[in-house]
């Protein structure tokens, strides 16, 4: 069992940044194996990609919508992801979650590749 556990967000006016943590908990964490990623879900709305990043590797991939503007990291020492976000949009406001799996590559955007979610963090930027 894994638990994962995100921190930061907040409020911010368009045009700022904010930084999200996610922590990972748990033995079965697979450092050679495991990629961790963000899904982000507005009202009313499917939950959507954000960037992953494969453990040991530590290479990043991003939707088309955050390329540029989000960076995301490891801490292998940690188990921590941070996820800087800047150039916020208001239409990046929504409920941002951490994931981990073991998708493949060409299933890494895909919700249900992956098996532990932590309880999800609020972004809110306003215009």
């Amino acid at each position: 069992q894994l638990r994962l556990v995100e921190s930061g967000g907040g409020l911010v006016q368009a045009g700022g940044s904010l930084s999200l943590s996610c922590e990972v908990f748990g033995r079965t964490f697979n450092r050679y194996r495991n990629t961790v990623a963000w899904f982000r879900q507005a009202p009313g709305k499917e939950r959507d990609f954000v960037a992953a990043i494969r453990w040991e590797s530590g290479t990043a991939e991003y939707a088309d919508t955050v390329k540029g503007r989000f960076t995301l990291s490891r801490d292998n020492a940690r188990l921590t992801t941070s996820m800087q976000m800047d150039s916020l949009r208001p239409e990046d406001t929504a409920i941002y979650y951490c994931a981990t799996g073991r998708p493949h590559t060409s299933t890494l955007n895909s919700a249900g590749e992956y098996d532990y979610w932590g309880q999800g963090t609020q972004v809110t930027v306003s215009s």
